[in-house]
């Protein structure tokens, strides 16, 4: 495969200004708009550790360690806060509960989501990063199985989370479900793998795995 050296240049740059960024007093806001507004200070003042739970109407939604803390918007721009309503939406919808987690042992979506369906009193759980990839887990699947997966969030709207939502929800119902069809655009990885790239690492950054899963 040839390596796009301008490609590398560009992450380089972008993940160099990132961390020097996080070095520089007083400076932390000044990415708001990649990044979304960068918080500091207890943001785990007040939460409880995550039970597994025991109601079989149950949709836990497992978040990443920098959602709505570190970073407020999907790497398209859509505001974490709505993004999150509508997902829960789409779970009351079917007739479910929903309820949201923190996971900070990882921030691959994979992970997040496995953790959250091991939690979710139906067994079905949806994983979803910060910069808006999102899937449907179940509980007795490897973490790298999943019942849908969408990488591409740049792609995503408010509808599409909506409609995870019901689809998880379905799952938990034991109702056949008929995945979700996924957009693609070839040029989508070209246009925001930087902005990718940095998003991840800011999230990354958060990972800790001596730190429970919290209530969120």
């Amino acid at each position: 495969m040839e390596i796009d050296k301008k490609l590398i240049e560009e992450i380089v740059r972008a993940v160099i200004e990132e961390v020097s960024l996080n070095q520089e007093p007083g400076n932390l806001s000044s990415k708001k708009e990649d990044l979304g507004q960068i918080s500091v200070g207890n943001f785990l003042s007040g939460k409880k550790p995550a039970s597994r739970g025991t109601n079989p109407k149950e949709v836990v939604i497992g978040v990443g360690p920098a959602f709505n803390t570190h970073i407020h918007k999907t790497i398209n721009g859509l505001d974490l806060s709505e993004v999150l309503d509508n997902i829960k939406a789409g779970i009351e919808e079917e007739g479910m509960i929903p309820r949201v987690v923190k996971v900070f042992k990882s921030s691959d979506v994979a992970f997040i989501g496995i953790e959250a369906a091991k939690l979710s009193g139906s067994g079905i759980g949806i994983g979803l990063q910060s910069k808006g990839t999102a899937l449907i887990h179940q509980r007795d699947l490897y973490p790298l199985s999943n019942l849908e997966l969408f990488p591409q969030a740049p792609l995503l709207n408010l509808e599409t989370y909506r409609a995870i939502g019901k689809n998880a929800a379905r799952y938990a119902k034991g109702e056949k479900v008929t995945p979700i069809e996924g957009r693609n655009d070839p040029m989508t990885r070209p246009k925001y793998q930087v902005k990718a790239a940095v998003m991840h690492i800011k999230e990354t950054e958060l990972v800790n795995r001596k730190q429970v899963t919290i209530e969120w």
